[in-house]
């Protein structure tokens, strides 16, 4: 007899999103080493960029926690919050990334 639960679809779904906003530090944290190599003058436009990053990143995060804290019943509504914030980084550090190349 299996006694282990098979996972929720919350959390699941709190898995896939807590995978990606990993891999999305790991790239902020990249850019930021780039930044450093930088000359002063590139290094203050790149870190304004970054900063925006954390900023959503942050906002991002804080939705995830609103995910984890829901009920069964309700983190669906809240995943909607988390598509928002996760499509708006995604977005940002994918235009962040191309002008740091």
């Amino acid at each position: 007899m299996d006694t282990q639960k098979k996972p929720t679809q919350k959390q699941i779904y709190e898995q896939k999103v807590q995978a990606q906003l990993d891999q999305w530090n790991a790239r902020i944290d990249e850019l930021k080493a780039k930044a450093e190599q930088k000359d002063a003058e590139a290094r203050i436009n790149y870190q304004h960029q970054i900063e925006e990053l954390q900023s959503k990143r942050d906002a991002f995060e804080q939705k995830l926690q609103e995910l984890q804290k829901s009920s069964e019943d309700a983190w669906e509504e809240i995943s909607k919050g988390v598509e928002t914030a996760w499509n708006d980084l995604g977005k940002s550090l994918e235009a962040a990334v191309s002008k740091f190349k």
